[in-house]
């Protein structure tokens, strides 16, 4: 059998055991994050979050043709695409790593030894199925996400360069580089990430058309290889879109046109001149610059997949963030103007002040009425600039807009050492700052932004990790393990017999076995073929730290980054299995039959898949994990018809779209983004009927919700009120000059002239709306009356739309908030928020059971949801569904519900009802997969006030137990290591102190004489440590 059989037949071998892992594996429902966006944006062909990924919604919107009109199986069609997707990138991969090996040991061809074959099918094998198990890709593969197709470009586009280095010399080989054109103008359509595979393939033209290799022949395909990344990503994508617009503006505004002329005359003179250019360069044979035009030809046409939102946007789907419907609103969504800018080569320091402003690009907005674009916002004085003092090249220290930056910057900066410098201020005077150095500066950057933003996700990927607990510095969460104790223990203090709350399933321990193999293969590779070593490296470094430069990431970022740098991972599995060549010529040494070293090395080496695979399958395995989904409808679940709901993140939003746009679940409630309402087009999305959900109700036009207007409305307290809510919004709206204030420009602007302000309640309307439940009748109140904060300057425009909202609401809808803490700042309504499950309920009646900032509890509303038959929870308690950071975060929300409902119905004397919801509560979450810790320690002394004795007991034990674990640990580590946990045993000191005072406040004196022994024999056990 000829060996092109063979690597076919065994890579496709890999393919079926990487597809058999990802379906096994694979979550049936949507997952966290932007997955229920992606799905949901995806089975209507929606658009979502810039920058856009339209290719990956039309090809997802194929996969979920597959459930056949059952709806509750398009996610997992969705899912099983990104499975397939992240399969076929295992099989490049494979093919990829033979091809690489094939010019080491079978530089004969197809007359290689046979055991050469061997030996070369065996690193596919061995690397394609490192890759499989490895944690950050598994994550990706098995949920409805861009990241898996986003690799399977990379892979094809990586593994096409080097087919066509195999055919560089015989006619017609550019049509391989026309493909890879075509490639990356299609992954444009998915992800960027593809783009940087450039520079690799580059390299292996240059390496292959010269065969003298010199250090300015290297160093030009160098800056070749960065520019046309920079050609593609910073002026081909979106100066296309930004030529269109300029001819959309020339056309509509100046000679009058209609609309869209502009842009078809621009595709027709960009058609003309590509063909003009192919018909020329074939005419008079200019081979290369006839393949760089059909390069940009097919990139163009890969890049035409964007069409699709252009034509989705004018359809004003449901879902339609930033509606990019035309050329000059595409552009912005292209360059996601909308998460702002940060400097990447040259920028200030993080305590810099800008002392002036520029002004930026203006703001046009189409205006049907007027049948051109007009300018909404001139964007005066948008662009900070800031004193040369506070500046520096390759700014890392630049975002000073949280106290937890800072906090952070503050850990790598030694303040004896900074720079006292005068930095000016907009008033024209001078202050004195503490500027860090450019060395404190590089020290953040190796610190944090490459080894806890990088080389920790890689050590991962390669050694082990020891929870999936987001980490931020500390010993006991988030760092890579080795498994090998005398290492670990020597880093993070003892891994052994660690406490129950310190262990999850995301903990994985690979003996450093993948990270040798791999690096055998990086020097085996390097001795052996150093121009293709090269190329993988540019690989490895350009989808690795290349992005970590690029990004400039912050600290505290909301969720780990590991997932963007799953094509770094991949370069390295290459050297992991090209490290098996390293090891057969090492056994060949020894032994005399080359087939039997082949074979030995092989099994040797399959220990690392192996143990990679045992190792992580528990944490990765999702196949019964329903979290996002039944969140999503818990959410939705009890609203009345006809509700609002304003949400605030991606974890409260994006599982509510899924059920609503994929299941059709509650398609009558309103699901308003309060942070989305920021801008423009989403607040005129919400002025629109969305299946059975009518517009909501806003006084202010849509012209004045444009983009630029209205942007900030100022707080000027003309009026002491308080005023009504209703006449505020009407002086806002208002066109009176009476009603404007003057800035410094001259120009007039919009404000709320009172920060005290009230709702009137409609005591009739509430009740026939139903807005206040039967039992409330007779508290309804007058009126509602709260105060704007002093330190409130101004409303942004999503504070004004949801003023605008409850003041024209009319008491006609209920009102419902799944977070309190940004809302509060210009609706300080907690006193009449009341908790309905997960969410809070506007009624105009005083909350009983309140909390400042938390509201109080509707009993009747919260106990028909919590307590319903069918009630589900991600089948978080089922033995073998591991629970995952997000659902770890987001069943505290829902244990605080269940904790304050028995509360308040224990101060309801409804004992039974308040035990029952409490057993239930510990049922959904029980010790042995969530450990009871802080915020189990209110349900002991509800069980006693309930009656409930016993339960009471057990809980205390329960809690006591965890307590005594954690003690016990930080008693056997290392001194050196216990004054790290010293606010924990603070911690955990304190629980048993708390719950010997519960005990005793209800007369359980020998527990809690039991707990004062074990108080005082704990507390000397670390007397040392509060000396």
């Amino acid at each position: 059998m000829s060996f092109k059989k063979l690597n076919n037949i065994v890579g496709w071998f890999v393919f079926i055991i990487a597809t058999i892992v990802y379906i096994l594996t694979l979550e049936n429902t949507v997952s966290w994050w932007d997955c229920g966006e992606y799905i949901s944006t995806a089975y209507k062909l929606q658009v979502g979050h810039p920058p856009g990924a339209p290719l990956f919604q039309m090809i997802g919107r194929f996969f979920s043709l597959f459930a056949f009109g059952d709806v509750t199986k398009v996610a997992l069609m969705i899912n099983a695409m990104s499975a397939l997707c992240s399969s076929f990138t295992i099989l490049f991969l494979f093919w990829t790593i033979t091809l690489l090996s094939r010019k080491i040991w079978m530089k004969e061809g197809e007359n290689a030894p046979l055991s050469n074959q061997i030996a070369v099918l065996a690193t596919g094998v061995v690397g394609a199925l490192a890759y499989t198990f490895s944690d950050s890709f598994w994550f990706s593969a098995v949920e409805g996400e861009v990241y898996a197709m986003s690799s399977l470009f990379t892979a094809i586009t990586f593994w096409a360069i080097l087919k066509w280095e195999q055919v560089a010399d015989e006619p017609y080989n550019y049509r391989w580089l026309i493909f890879i054109a075509y490639l990356i103008g299609l992954s444009i359509g998915v992800h960027l990430l593809n783009l940087l595979c450039i520079p690799a393939v580059v390299y292996v033209v240059y390496f292959k058309k010269y065969k003298k290799i010199t250090f300015k022949g290297f160093f030009i395909a160098g800056v070749i290889a960065v520019a046309l990344v920079g050609f593609i990503q910073v002026i081909l994508v979106p100066a296309v879109v930004s030529l269109c617009g300029k001819f959309e503006l020339f056309f509509v505004n100046t000679l009058g046109a209609p609309f869209n002329l502009g842009t078809i005359i621009y595709f027709i003179l960009l058609i003309a001149l590509i063909v003009g250019g192919i018909y020329f360069t074939n005419k008079y044979k200019k081979v290369i610059l006839n393949t760089a035009i059909l390069s940009f030809m097919f990139i163009l046409i890969g890049y035409s997949s964007f069409f699709m939102l252009v034509i989705r946007a004018n359809a004003n789907t449901p879902i339609n963030e930033n509606e990019p419907s035309e050329a000059v609103s595409m552009l912005s969504y292209l360059k996601r103007e909308q998460y702002g800018s940060w400097p990447l080569l040259y920028g200030p320091y993080y305590m810099a002040k800008p002392y002036d402003a520029e002004n930026g690009s203006p703001v046009y907005v189409r205006d049907e009425a007027k049948g051109k674009y007009v300018i909404t916002d001139n964007r005066e004085g948008t662009e900070p600039i800031y004193d040369d003092n506070v500046m520096t090249i390759f700014p890392r220290m630049w975002n000073g807009t949280k106290p937890s930056y800072i906090n952070t910057y503050n850990q790598y900066i030694d303040r004896s050492k900074t720079v006292p410098v005068p930095m000016k201020k907009s008033d024209g005077s001078s202050e004195m700052v503490m500027r860090p150095t450019f060395m404190q500066n590089l020290k953040f950057f190796i610190g944090y932004q490459c080894n806890h933003m990088y080389w920790r996700y890689f050590m991962w990927n390669f050694v082990g990790r020891q929870n999936d607990i987001q980490g931020h510095g500390e010993l006991e969460n988030g760092n890579w393990i080795s498994g090998i104790k005398f290492i670990d223990n020597a880093r993070l203090g003892s891994q052994d017999n660690l406490p129950k709350s310190m262990t999850n399933s995301g903990r994985t321990a690979f003996y450093f076995l993948p990270l040798i193999l791999g690096l055998i293969g990086l020097f085996y590779h390097i001795k052996r073929d150093m121009n293709n070593s090269w190329v993988v490296f540019l690989l490895f470094f350009m989808t690795g730290l290349a992005i970590v430069i690029y990004l400039n990431q912050t600290p505290y970022q909301p969720r780990e980054r590991d997932y963007a740098y799953a094509g770094s991972f991949y370069a390295f599995c290459i050297w992991i299995g090209i490290g098996v060549l390293a090891i057969v010529e090492l056994l060949q040494k020894f032994m005399k039959n080359k087939m039997a070293a082949a074979i030995v090395a092989l099994v040797l080496c399959l220990s690392v898949p192996t143990v990679m695979a045992a190792s992580g399958w528990e944490g990765h395995n999702r196949s019964e994990k329903t979290s996002a989904l039944d969140w999503g409808k818990n959410y939705l679940k009890n609203l009345p018809e006809n509700a609002v709901i304003f949400t605030r993140g991606d974890n409260d939003t994006f599982p509510l779209w899924y059920v609503q746009e994929v299941e059709g679940y509650r398609t009558d409630v309103r699901v308003c983004n309060y942070m989305l309402s920021s801008g423009y087009w989403y607040v005129h999305q919400m002025g629109r009927k969305q299946y059975e959900s009518e517009r909501l109700p806003l006084t202010l036009t849509p012209e004045q919700y444009d983009n630029g207007v209205n942007e900030p409305v100022f707080i000027q307290e003309v009026f002491e009120g308080p005023v009504e809510l209703k006449d505020a919004i009407e002086f806002i709206k208002s066109d009176n000059p009476r009603t404007k204030v003057s800035l410094m420009s001259g120009m007039k602007a919009n404000y709320l002239p009172a920060r005290n302000l009230k709702l009137t309640v409609d005591k009739e309307a509430v009740v026939r709306n139903g807005i206040v439940p039967e039992s409330m009748k007779d508290q309804i109140v007058d009126e509602i009356v709260w105060r704007i904060p002093d330190n409130i300057n101004y409303l942004y425009k999503n504070d004004l739309m949801l003023l605008d909202f409850m003041a024209s609401n009319d008491w006609t809808r209920a009102v419902y908030f799944t977070s309190l803490s940004d809302i509060k700042n210009v609706l300080g309504i907690d006193k009449y928020l009341h908790q309905e499950g997960l969410s809070h309920r506007f009624i105009p009646v005083v909350a009983s059971d309140y909390h400042k900032d938390a509201g109080g509890v509707y009993v009747d509303g919260s106990y028909e949801l919590l307590m319903a038959d069918d009630i589900r929870w991600g089948n978080l308690n089922y033995p073998d569904v591991a629970v995952d950071p997000e659902s770890r975060r987001n069943l505290l929300f829902v244990k605080q519900a269940y904790m304050r409902l028995a509360e308040a119905l224990v101060n309801r004397n409804q004992n039974d009802s308040a035990i029952a919801v409490l057993d239930k509560c510990q049922e959904f979450f029980p010790d042995e997969k969530i450990p009871y810790d802080l915020y189990m320690m209110a349900y002991p002394e509800i069980y006693y006030r309930a009656g409930a004795i016993e339960k009471g007991d057990e809980l205390i034990n329960k809690i006591i137990a965890n307590c005594l674990d954690n003690l016990r640990y930080y008693g056997d580590l290392d001194d050196k290591f216990i004054p790290y946990y010293t606010e924990s045993i603070r911690e955990n000191l304190a629980m048993i102190n708390e719950m010997s005072n519960v005990a005793s406040r209800y007369n359980r004196m020998e527990l809690k004489m039991s707990l004062e022994n074990t108080l005082d024999q704990e507390f000397n056990k670390f007397l040392s440590i509060f000396n």
